[in-house]
């Protein structure tokens, strides 16, 4: 009996381990392989990234700057230097400031500064086989010392060839010419999306690589360049931009600078995915300008100009695609007036360059050749023209503008309290009644200037909402493409009447005008 019973345990568990042998030898199924396009796109995607990184980082350098302390912080809330706290000997405004900058209740700021006291780091690049490297103009401004310090380790003393604080511009040199100039690439030929990098010094991390895309181009109305006249046409990039990167390349998936890395918006002094570079093309315009004379003379033609938006452009029958600007005032004595345009002249070109902004056909207009003719493609009554200009001087252009329109106190739009004749456009929202010499002194008006003075504007009217005003003058309708003159209340019925859409030239006295489209307010 023990026996058989041995036998049946002994037969148990030989069964249970043939049984539990078996599972193991069960086929285990295999793991699944990342393979296919997406993965090889990757791959080469992050391939890319390096090898644009491994090119360029050689041309970018760290730059030291020193600077003497002042009994003031100028900047008490600018980067990190390498010595010493950046917030010593804050006068208490100053800390009032900071706080504000900090906390932020009106939403973000530009930062660009990047010192807050005797020392700080920013970034530039290599700009030619001469040893000049391209910089920001408010990371060597003031500098007392500025020491560079490229890939390797390599150190140099640099001095300053020029700035332009108008663009943030500089131009520094060394005498070492071991280090490879980067490409240069073409910045009006960027389109939103493109892939980018960033190389720079953030927070004093030298030969620091960030990507992204571009975010917007022809940022030209943010107010970063705090300087008068300041000329500003920013890329928008979401690379990552920190104090320290400023004066560092953007480049593009070629290894080829677009842009100079100047400032960032943030609320918090660190970046929030909106940064700003220089466009190349302006950069490198200005540097070669530095280089050769040490300094930047710029251009002007002498007028006052506003963009055309679609509502403008079919109202001055053209088509609503078309890149232009609006020519609002022609300044006496100007190569403008020279040339013959006139108010409601749309400029599409200059020489060959599109007129695709206000900033962008600004500013190309100042880097041009003073005292040379250059051509311009101009619309006007509907029909194609050009003419040849010859620039003047911005300093000599500008004063004239300043005769007609100088810094003046600007008086508030009031109701006028003379009676003269009057039309009510009550679909559009305005009264207005013709200017005589009287109501022309009372609002401060130039004697020579004719039109209709608003009298009234509506309560939620379409002339409300574009921001038209009691106090103002209207000197030009638009009316079959061409820009008429007006200055009786009779004329301006006869041009007005009829209308569903109406095109006004405005100004105040003290400013130069706008052109404002209003439409009638659709019937349900």
């Amino acid at each position: 009996m023990k026996r058989n019973i041995v036998a049946w345990a002994a037969l148990v568990v030989s069964t249970t381990a043939l049984v539990s042998s078996q599972a193991i030898m069960r086929t285990v199924p295999a793991a699944p392989q990342f393979v296919g396009d997406s993965q090889k796109t990757a791959r080469a995607l992050s391939d890319a990234f390096v090898g644009v990184a491994d090119f360029v980082k050689p041309s970018v350098v760290q730059i030291s700057v020193s600077k003497k302390m002042k009994a003031r912080a100028t900047n008490p809330f600018g980067g990190a230097p390498r010595n010493g706290n950046p917030h010593n000997n804050i006068d208490p405004k100053d800390f009032e400031d900071m706080l504000k900058k900090f906390f932020n209740p009106d939403g973000p700021g530009f930062e660009k500064e990047q010192f807050g006291g005797a020392q700080g780091t920013g970034s530039g690049f290599v700009y030619d086989e001469r040893g000049h490297i391209l910089t920001n103009n408010h990371v060597v401004e003031g500098a007392d010392k500025i020491v560079v310090t490229f890939h390797d380790g390599e150190e140099a003393i640099a001095k300053v060839v020029g700035t332009d604080p108008k663009t943030d511009v500089a131009v520094i040199q060394v005498e070492t010419t071991v280090y490879h100039p980067l490409p240069k690439g073409q910045s009006s030929r960027l389109k939103v999306g493109e892939l980018v990098l960033a190389v720079g010094s953030p927070f004093g991390f030298d030969q620091t690589v960030t990507t992204g895309i571009v975010s917007a181009l022809g940022r030209s109305s943010a107010g970063i360049l705090e300087t008068p006249q300041a000329y500003e046409d920013f890329i928008q990039t979401d690379a990552a931009i920190n104090p320290g990167n400023s004066g560092g390349p953007l480049v593009d998936m070629d290894g080829r600078v677009i842009g100079i890395n100047s400032a960032i918006a943030t609320s918090s002094r660190s970046n929030s995915g909106v940064g700003f570079a220089i466009p190349i093309d302006m950069a490198s315009n200005i540097a070669d300008r530095l280089i050769k004379d040490g300094k930047v003379k710029r251009a002007a033609i002498g007028v006052a100009l506003q963009p055309l938006t679609s509502a403008l452009a079919r109202q001055f029958g053209i088509d609503t695609k078309t890149k232009g600007v609006i020519v609002g005032e022609v300044f006496d004595d100007t190569p403008a007036a020279k040339a013959g345009l006139k108010k409601g002249d749309i400029l599409t070109k200059f020489d060959d360059i599109l007129a695709v902004n206000v900033a962008a056909f600004r500013n190309y207009v100042a880097t041009s050749d003073v005292d040379k003719p250059h051509t311009l493609t101009y619309v006007r009554d509907g029909q194609i023209k050009t003419a040849q200009i010859t620039l003047g001087s911005a300093e000599t252009v500008l004063a004239k503008a300043e005769e007609r329109f100088g810094p003046k106190a600007k008086p508030e739009p009031k109701k006028p309290e003379e009676v003269t004749a009057k039309v009510d456009l009550g679909d559009f929202g305005i009264e207005v009644q013709e200017l005589t010499p009287e109501l022309g002194k009372t609002f401060g008006y130039r004697s020579e200037l004719k039109g209709l003075l608003i009298s009234k504007v509506k309560a939620d009217s379409p002339a409300e909402a574009a921001g038209l005003k009691a106090g103002l003058l209207i000197t030009t309708v638009v009316k079959d493409k061409q820009s008429r003159p007006v200055e009786s209340a009779k004329q301006f019925e006869e041009l007005t009447s009829k209308s569903d859409e109406l095109t006004f030239y405005v100004q105040s006295p003290s400013d130069t005008g706008r052109f404002v489209p209003l439409a009638k307010p659709k019937k349900n």
